[in-house]
């Protein structure tokens, strides 16, 4: 068996199924059947059927084969449950409860109890302590939580300790019209946790970048080692920079580690990481858009000078380079500039203006340029350079990114149109300078020999 049967299975059971609206064997039911495949209630004390399907006593008395189930009992009943699912050869499993080994000395008793179930087995555990997982694409609801059809397949996969901010960067993902390909709540991480869910992404068709939400780990190196040893581009959200030690040890049983050293370890393995849950899916938007850039060397083009002046400042915060654009760029910018503003990099044009296609394209097309940054608010009766990023984007190869402001209603439709060339787009310059900062650290992380880290990341950080 293997981790496939977790996050792509063929038939789902649910144990613990109920037909009483509001609690969680019902809820997981009701979003279990959205499933193609066949969906089995389990429950010993239950008649008759839910959602049209009739229950059964125990895993072990279904009538054909199951890939996953769905625990939605208390604690100290999930190990008995999980030795039946090895009987029935299911090969994974989704623990909801908590009170395993976030909740002390007999938590963490039971907690070992569980996984000895699960290895003899062969059950591969999401949990405990989870809300589960979703992949919008194929209808894959593994959760009890309410309302989240809703969020769209997209091409991110965000791998999260907390299932709350899993959910969080998923309805956030939502909002922004950019879905995820998989949304994952590792909890305790029994014996499913970052190292196996990164494994499967990788391999995912639907996903072309992965992000991660770690409370702490005891195996920061098996983590890294795993983040490097993938193609798929990773973006991180370390948290752990303050003492909040005592709240993630009891939220998802986390052992934090020292904070600078985590960073260092994702720094030297490739692995931009950011400091909020915006900045990830940002990241996670721009890592699995754009081209891979081939440097950090970034070219600015603006229609406004403060926003551009506050994108150069936190571009170059994050170590961004902005390289002198070649004597020919110059020329060309020049031409269509003559004598005004500042046209250097970042180049000004002032405000928008009809030839503003013609001076991004130019800056595209720059050999001194891996990453073009491009801000314009909008102007009604100019709108924006697609025309021109149509004609460059397959052109030069090159990563784009787009930061605008202007009324969503008028602006939708035209971003829409830029990211399906794809260009990503975002509504606020600092939210377009953190996107090309983690396109600048994965290429310069990427394209540099490795340094040594100072210091081991082991078990007990």
């Amino acid at each position: 068996m293997s981790v496939s049967d977790l996050f792509d299975p063929r038939a789902i059971a649910v144990v613990g199924a109920s037909d009483t609206p509001g609690k969680i064997g019902y809820e997981a039911v009701q979003n279990a059947i959205e499933f193609g495949g066949p969906v089995y209630p389990v429950n010993p004390s239950a008649s008759g059927s839910i959602f049209g399907r009739e229950f059964v006593s125990s895993v072990t008395e279904i009538d054909g084969d199951v890939d996953l189930a769905l625990v939605c009992v208390p604690a100290p009943i999930v190990p008995d449950v999980i030795e039946e699912c090895g009987e029935a050869d299911i090969g994974g499993a989704v623990i909801f409860a908590g009170g395993f080994g976030e909740a002390g000395p007999e938590g963490r008793e039971l907690q070992d109890r569980l996984v000895e179930a699960a290895t003899e087995g062969d059950v591969h555990l999401l949990g405990p302590n989870t809300s589960g997982f979703l992949v919008p694409e194929e209808n894959l609801y593994a959760t009890f939580a309410t309302d989240i059809d809703s969020i769209p397949a997209g091409n991110v996969a965000v791998v999260a300790q907390s299932g709350g901010l899993a959910y969080a960067i998923a309805f956030q993902a939502e909002n922004e019209g950019v879905g995820v390909s998989a949304m994952v709540g590792l909890g305790n991480r029994a014996n499913v946790g970052f190292e196996e869910a990164i494994e499967y992404f990788d391999t995912d068709p639907k996903t072309d970048a992965i992000v991660l939400h770690v409370e702490g780990t005891d195996d920061g190196r098996g983590l890294l080692e795993t983040c490097r040893r993938v193609e798929t581009p990773i973006a991180a959200y370390n948290v752990g920079e303050q003492d909040v030690g005592d709240f993630a040890e009891s939220h998802t049983g986390a052992l934090t580690g020292q904070y600078e050293l985590y960073e260092a370890g994702f720094a030297q393995y490739g692995v931009p990481t950011v400091r909020s849950s915006t900045e990830l899916l940002d990241a996670g938007t721009a890592l699995a858009t754009c081209p891979r850039p081939d440097g950090p060397n970034v070219g600015v083009v603006t229609a406004q000078a403060g926003p551009g002046i506050a994108i150069t400042d936190r571009l170059k915060a994050a170590g961004a380079t902005l390289p002198s654009l070649t004597e020919e760029t110059q020329d060309v910018v020049e031409e269509i500039l003559p004598g005004i503003t500042f046209s250097a990099n970042p180049v000004d044009t002032g405000r928008p203006m009809p030839e503003f296609g013609d001076v991004v394209a130019a800056v595209a097309r720059d050999d001194n340029v891996d990453i073009v940054l491009v801000y314009e608010l909008y102007e009604g009766g100019l709108g924006y350079p697609t025309d021109a990023l149509a004609e460059v984007v397959d052109e030069v190869g090159k990563p784009i990114v787009f930061a605008t402001g202007g009324s969503a209603d008028v602006i939708a439709g035209e971003l829409a149109e830029l990211e399906a060339l794809g260009v990503p787009t975002f509504k606020a310059p600092e939210r377009g300078a953190d996107a090309v900062s983690a396109l600048v650290q994965y290429a310069r992380r990427n394209s540099e020999p490795e340094a040594a880290v100072a210091e081991e990341v082991s078990a007990d950080d």
